[in-house]
């Protein structure tokens, strides 16, 4: 049975699974940043979401794919208040992690992650949220 009730993210890192988190909430509370390692992709549809509850102030929120030969394909948007602009940023064909830092990058109260696992070695990433500053991508490719 899927869970219905938030996860509570308060440690520095995560192992998402399908039983415990597919279709779950997990809510990020951590202002020192947490690291979360998505399961493999295989196809299985499984869908995963992150809420940031708590800015993060030192460190960063990392999401990552499990190994080397998995990536992400989709997009941020990111609103600025301050200018009054918003930015969106496409993965790259090697992108594999989202960092967000707490200012250019996400990572702000209330940034939305959603992941959907959509073929083997392919995550679908939607990123939602505020930036400060210069807006830059929170998309990289660092999994080896």
């Amino acid at each position: 049975m899927q869970p219905f009730k938030p996860i509570a993210l308060t440690a520095a890192t995560l192992a998402l699974t399908l039983a415990t988190h597919a279709g779950a909430t997990v809510v990020v509370d951590r202002a020192a940043g947490s690291t979360v390692t998505l399961p493999a992709a295989i196809g299985s549809g499984a869908k995963f979401k992150l809420v940031v509850k708590t800015t993060i102030t030192s460190n960063s929120l990392i999401v990552k794919v499990a190994n080397a030969t998995d990536v992400m394909t989709g997009t941020a948007l990111f609103g600025q208040d301050a200018a009054d602009t918003a930015v969106l940023f496409e993965t790259a064909a090697t992108d594999d992690t989202i960092t967000m830092n707490g200012s250019t990058t996400g990572g702000i109260k209330g940034d939305i992650i959603e992941l959907e696992d959509l073929a083997s070695g392919l995550w679908g990433v939607t990123v939602r949220g505020s930036a400060t500053g210069t807006e830059a991508t929170p998309f990289s490719a660092t999994v080896s």
